[in-house]
């Protein structure tokens, strides 16, 4: 029926590691348990709702641990796609708010002359088109978590009110003059480098250490190939039960693609991918075609624009290559230039002992 397969779906994004309908047998129910205790102990380290067994995901999900019942603030660093609101909600569910909801708003989403009203409320008459008084984001968090997606798009005056919120513990609709007392823990997310962003003045430096804390970072999808086949079965058996398909499989060359390909769009990308080709499946075995993504053509850096000398070597081209682009590229940028992953860069500078410090440079 929809509503067994509207619970297994919703078993399995909590992190249910299999789902048995009723009515099932105890021999049913035996062997099933007997696979996920024979299964290898990949995810017994993970949170609620999410997935991982990778060493930068153990960690997180130490620091989750951690930082959860304390009221701080969090900061959550991530490229797009990578599950930062799922980070944010794993936090508020083991927290002492646990009870009361999660107030969310992606701070991109809301235009800028719009976004104070939204977060801190306002006043009948504020501005043109207040024709009630409404309450903010920040008030309804109250006694709850507050989470702010892209918090890296929020213009400077709503830092500002922001900011007197995290000092303080008060607020102010716009329009009013009257001061509210609120107690809201903060979690912000963004995919943005917040400390270069205060020192070109779009964020303010002292907000950037109010919120930096406890700092979280999630690893991109292409960092976590341990992982990697793990969330597209997990996602595969998730989607066949949405969709009321039987168990499809991925075929031999799919799950070579699925392992090649780099995931610009990370989890959220690898999730939309194997959904699209389970509902597109007609058989019983996923061809690669039906994920609709191409594997990127190998990527050539330019090394030099100089003619290559015949008597450099490939590690020689590649130290030179890093060592006159790291002063304006971040380690992500030189990987991708160099079609590789940030974990190989890492390995050739400890193998070429390329140092990673920026040169000094006279103005």
């Amino acid at each position: 029926s929809y509503a067994s397969v509207s619970s297994a779906v919703d078993a399995m994004k909590m992190g249910a590691a299999d789902y048995i309908a009723k009515p099932f047998d105890f021999e049913e129910m035996l062997a099933a348990v007997n696979n996920i205790i024979n299964r290898p102990d990949e995810n017994l380290n993970a949170i609620p709702g999410m997935l991982g067994s990778c060493d930068p995901m153990k960690e997180l999900f130490d620091r989750i641990r951690k930082v959860a019942p304390t009221h701080t603030n969090v900061l959550i660093q991530g490229e797009s796609g990578t599950g930062k609101e799922l980070v944010a909600k794993a936090i508020h569910r083991a927290s002492h708010q646990a009870d009361k909801k999660m107030i969310s708003l992606n701070c991109a989403a809301i235009p800028d002359t719009l976004i104070e009203s939204e977060l801190f409320g306002h006043e009948k008459g504020a501005f043109t088109g207040a024709t009630n008084s409404r309450l903010g984001l920040v008030e309804a968090a109250d006694g709850s978590t507050l989470f702010l997606d892209e918090i890296g798009e929020l213009p400077l005056e709503a830092q500002a009110r922001l900011l007197r919120v995290l000092q303080e513990g008060e607020i102010r609709k716009v329009g009013s003059v009257e001061t509210r007392k609120v107690s809201v823990r903060l979690i912000a997310a963004t995919h943005r480098d917040l400390k270069r962003l205060t020192r070109t003045g779009e964020f303010r430096e002292d907000l950037y250490y109010r919120l930096n804390v406890v700092k979280l970072t999630l690893p991109p999808l292409r960092e976590r190939q341990s992982d990697l086949m793990h969330l597209a079965d997990h996602f595969l058996r998730l989607h066949c039960e949405k969709h009321s398909k039987p168990c499809l499989v991925f075929s031999p060359d799919t799950l070579e693609l699925i392992q090649a390909y780099r995931w610009p769009g990370n989890i959220r990308e690898l999730e939309n991918a194997v959904e699209r080709a389970v509902i597109l499946c007609e058989g019983m075995s996923i061809a690669p075609d039906l994920l609709a993504i191409e594997l990127d053509p190998p990527v050539t850096a330019d090394l030099s624009e100089e003619e290559p000398e015949d008597n450099l070597s490939l590690e020689d081209y590649f130290a030179r290559f890093v060592l006159e682009n790291q002063d304006r590229m971040t380690e992500t940028e030189l990987a991708q230039k160099l079609g590789i992953s940030r974990k190989a860069l890492w390995q050739k500078r400890q193998k070429l002992q390329i140092p990673r410090e920026r040169s000094r440079r006279t103005h």
